[in-house]
């Protein structure tokens, strides 16, 4: 027989014991709890009778209290005692319903109980009524004592019953008890000396070829195990190298693609360079331009300057003459007056003439000195304005020249801007194609890095495996 054929015989065999010996442990734990179930149905039944007992006395106990005392509160008992003693009667009726005898000794209790209620109610109703003498005399009559003395009897008998057959149902109980315990022990022996049968034979049909197996498997897996790991650390290795490899081609990469940034923003600040030189030379031979504008109407101004300077002289020369011609007309004037004195009244005239003249005189002469203080002042600011009008041709003459000299010094610049723009479009373009030829290389040793990195995956993978089997093979061993 092989191992597909041994364990399932076994299997079946130890099953079909067990099944066995569980029909006869059920049937003896059944057995026992019935028993267990008539023990504790004689307990209710004697806590009902005892139940129903307590209830009649707190009925009376009520009664008695209305009786003596009149209050109504007094009663509570009794009317409790008359709702559920009616369900009490019918529980223990169905309770003891498999006993005759208990049956007939509940229906005599029962009509003790209803004549005990019956005498109750008629005290009560007495009381209630006022009949004072009425109650007395049935109170004293002792019919009320007499009947539950008979009910205390019939229980008492009732009790007795229960308790006998209490004693019966746990003795029964006991050997139920007992039997169950010995088919349970049974049934255990039984199984233990099949299982070990059955283990014996597997042992000796499957499970000595299983552990050499088991053995067989757990050298190879030590032997992979032992490759694997040599592989995963080669592939470690490689991946690590061509991770760090992939690491440069991607700094190299983005240093390309900055390098490339840089480049165009230098060619863009070489253009606007460029431009703002142009624009420079532009605005230096404007500069230019104008200074030579500023030179001509310098030298104009001087020219006029020059021309008013001798136009001045020639008004103070002209004041000169008036002055003098003042002078003589003031003398001529005195000398009138002097003659005009010899001649007495009869050229009188010729004095007042004479006296106006000479105050003419004095005012040409007074105009005469104020024009010449005028020409004085305007000769003087002539000369500063001639000699500031001098240092400004001079000063246009040097701003000329410096012009000149910023517009070749632009010229230079524009020339080698041009040039700085030329050779950063072509640094930028060669970046550009470096670039180009970099990304290839660098999705190359990406898609390679992937392939490491899948490799060394799949070699963990195949250690993870390879400890699982080594595992099942030492579980393997260890089972069998």
């Amino acid at each position: 027989m092989n191992i597909r054929q041994v364990l399932p015989v076994g299997v079946l065999i130890i099953i079909g014991t067990f099944g066995i010996t569980n029909i006869f442990s059920q049937s003896s734990i059944r057995t026992l709890e019935e028993s267990a179930g008539w023990v504790a149905h004689t307990y209710q039944v004697k806590g009902l009778l005892k139940g129903l007992e307590k209830t009649l006395v707190d009925a009376e106990t009520g009664q008695r209290g209305f009786i003596y005392s009149g209050q109504e509160n007094f009663l509570e008992p009794y009317n409790l005692a008359q709702k559920t003693i009616d369900d009490d009667l019918e529980e223990l009726k169905t309770q003891i319903s498999d006993n005759p005898e208990q049956i007939e000794r509940l229906a005599k209790v029962t009509d003790l109980i209803e004549s005990k209620i019956s005498e109750l109610k008629e005290t009560i109703k007495l009381k209630r009524a006022g009949e004072e003498e009425r109650l007395r005399e049935l109170v004293l009559s002792g019919l009320g004592k007499q009947i539950m003395e008979e009910f205390r009897q019939k229980i008492d008998e009732m009790m007795v019953v229960e308790d006998e057959l209490l004693n019966e149902r746990k003795t029964q109980a006991k050997k139920d008890y007992q039997l169950a315990i010995t088919v349970l022990w049974s049934s255990l022996i039984i199984v233990m000396i099949v299982g070990v049968f059955i283990i014996f034979v597997i042992n000796k049909i499957a499970i000595q070829p299983i552990n050499a197996v088991a053995n067989l498997i757990a050298t190879s897996a030590n032997e992979i195990a032992a490759t694997v790991e040599q592989q995963e650390r080669t592939a470690s290795v490689q991946a690590n190298s061509v991770n760090i490899t992939t690491t440069t081609m991607d700094e190299l990469d983005a240093s390309s693609r900055q390098s490339t940034e840089q480049a165009n923003a230098a060619n863009n600040t070489a253009q606007l360079a460029l431009e703002a030189a142009e624009k420079g030379n532009h605005a230096v031979r404007e500069t230019f331009d104008a200074m030579n504008n500023l030179k001509v109407k310098v030298e104009a101004i001087a020219h006029q300057i020059f021309r008013l300077s001798e136009q001045t002289n020639q008004i103070g020369q002209i004041s000169q003459m008036v002055g003098d011609l003042a002078n003589q007309t003031n003398i001529l004037a005195l000398n009138a007056r002097v003659e005009a004195a010899r001649g007495g009244e009869n050229i009188q005239g010729f004095s007042i003439v004479a006296a106006e003249i000479k105050k003419l005189a004095a005012q040409s002469q007074q105009s005469a000195a104020k024009i010449r203080i005028l020409v004085k002042e305007i000769q003087d600011s002539i000369h500063l304005t001639v000699l500031v009008t001098e240092e400004g041709t001079k000063t246009v003459e040097l701003g000329i020249e410096i012009t000149k000299i910023t517009t070749e010094a632009f010229a230079r610049i524009t020339e080698s801007v041009n040039n700085v723009v030329i050779n950063n479009q072509q640094i930028s373009l060669n970046i550009q194609q470096q670039a180009n030829a970099i990304k290839p290389v660098v999705e190359a040793m990406d898609s390679i890095n992937q392939g490491a990195k899948e490799t060394a995956l799949g070699i963990s993978q195949t250690r993870t495996g390879t400890e699982n089997l080594k595992k099942a093979a030492e579980q393997l061993k260890t089972i069998v």
